[in-house]
């Protein structure tokens, strides 16, 4: 975790000079935790007006906020143009046509089907709000986290003194939380190229989005014509979609991996009363920098390593799945395949700004480390058993390469063809037992419709069998 979350921001180092100079930083003297509160009490009084212009949002992060500071962001700057400026691509025609182009390609290279039913051309302020559903669910965890420490570090006294104004503190920390939220999505979404260009499936399901302005951005300087960048992205975009349609259990697993790894975030609540010292009652916008401060900086547990090591190994294997499929449905149909897809690796690998905003706003960083020791797996899968064998792993989540097979491909990729030999197929093993399920659940329904007593008899001496 290089990054840390929401209300962790790393220290300013203009904020101790700032301080000094006005008298509201430094060594407190004995007794000032009250007065820090008295003062924090203040500020709340003064924040009212403010807390209630500040949108209808509950909840740890005021939403309507984020939502309103991104779009602002993105209209100050001219985010609003769909097409490109080249005379050879344009707008919705473009992304259909590219995206149909490649839905062909990778017909041939996989045997999971198409995943999107629909695709469209975005703009930055068209993937704020389909996407921010998404970034909800994923931010929510890490914000609950901080805003309890909050409340629970609070003594006892100053909670019922407090009263009320506890409920406003939520809020204060929603707005915070929101401007932090808000100021990341503008920056995201004026870098991002695709709906699931970070990994996760942040779009609607079954929804293949580009975002044309972006691309044309990032076709500058690759010296290659924007159609060829376009149709490479379009095959990305749609191999993605395809495993997110047709491999159920894997959107669940990516959002479910990234909430457990929120959910375990804890703080120092000792620092809690230097951090109240911080707040200046004249100053509203003091209460975002002291929760950026850096002070209640998390520390990584042991089961938030473990979670984090899930992700990263998940992640790797959905985008080194998609670099080889991609590879092998456009490699001879695009002569700049090659360059294009060692450029989008070095991107994911050096974590652009896309990679660290994310870290700012989860706290982690969402890179597949090793999507190059995944992508040397799959291909090697997929040459000693072929693609049919290779995308049937994807079936369940107990079929998956582990960490530690991605440190021996060869070893995992000998394993995969032995259990063959023995009669012993793990996947038709897998294909059996769930046939078997099936039938055990047809036939229980069965008898449940019937209900006689002879019924239950034979249910009865069923289970004993």
């Amino acid at each position: 975790m290089s990054n840390p979350p929401f209300g962790f921001g790393l220290p300013d180092p203009d904020k101790g000079r700032d301080n000094e100079s006005s008298g509201s930083g430094g060594q407190q003297p004995p007794g000032s935790g009250a007065d820090a509160f008295q003062q924090l009490g203040q500020m709340l009084s003064q924040l009212g007006q403010m807390l209630s212009q500040a949108g209808s949002s509950s909840g740890p992060v005021n939403y309507d906020l984020a939502k309103q500071i991104a779009m602002q962001r993105l209209a100050s700057g001219g985010e609003s143009t769909l097409g490109f400026s080249s005379p050879e691509t344009s707008g919705e025609g473009a992304v259909r046509d590219a995206a149909h182009l490649a839905e062909l390609w990778l017909d041939e290279a996989t045997i999971l089907p198409a995943g999107a039913s629909n695709t469209v051309a975005w703009n930055a302020r068209d993937w704020v709000e389909k996407t921010l559903p998404t970034w909800q669910r994923l931010c929510d965890p890490v914000a609950k986290q901080v805003s309890g420490a909050w409340m629970q570090a609070l003594p006892e006294e100053a909670k019922q003194a407090a009263g009320p104004l506890l409920s406003m503190v939520g809020q204060m920390g929603g707005m915070a939380f929101g401007s932090q939220l808000g100021n990341a999505l503008a920056e995201l979404a004026s870098e991002v190229l695709t709906s699931t260009e970070v990994g996760l499936p942040l779009g609607p399901a079954a929804t293949s989005a580009l975002l044309p302005a972006n691309i044309e951005k990032f076709t500058e300087g690759l010296e290659r014509p924007s159609s060829e960048v376009l149709v490479f992205l379009a095959a990305r975009e749609a191999a993605h979609q395809r495993l997110f349609a047709h491999v159920p259990w894997l959107r669940q697993r990516l959002l479910a991996t990234v909430e457990e790894f929120a959910h375990g975030i804890t703080v120092d609540t000792s620092a809690l009363e230097e951090l109240a010292g911080q707040v200046d009652p004249s100053n509203p916008a003091s209460i975002e920098q002291a929760m950026s401060s850096g002070l209640l900086e998390p520390k990584t547990t042991p089961e938030q390593q473990a979670a984090l090591t899930r992700l990263e190994t998940l992640l790797a294997l959905v985008e080194g799945w998609v670099d080889v499929v991609v590879a092998e449905a456009v490699g001879d149909r695009l002569p700049g395949a090659d360059a294009l897809r060692e450029t989008l690796r070095r991107r994911r690998a050096t974590g652009g700004p896309a990679e660290q905003t994310f870290a700012t706003l989860v706290g982690l960083e969402l890179r597949p480390r090793r999507m190059r020791a995944a992508s040397a797996l799959w291909k090697l899968v997929g040459d000693q058993h072929g693609i049919d064998k290779r995308d049937h792993l994807w079936s369940h989540p107990d079929l998956m390469p582990t960490a530690e097979d991605l440190d021996d491909p060869m070893a995992f990729a000998e394993r995969l063809g032995a259990p063959a030999e023995l009669g012993d197929d793990p996947i038709a093993e897998l294909e059996r037992t769930e046939r078997a399920e099936e039938d055990a659940r047809s036939q229980k329904a069965d008898e449940a419709g019937e209900g006689g007593p002879d019924d239950d008899t034979e249910g009865d001496t069923g289970k004993q069998a």
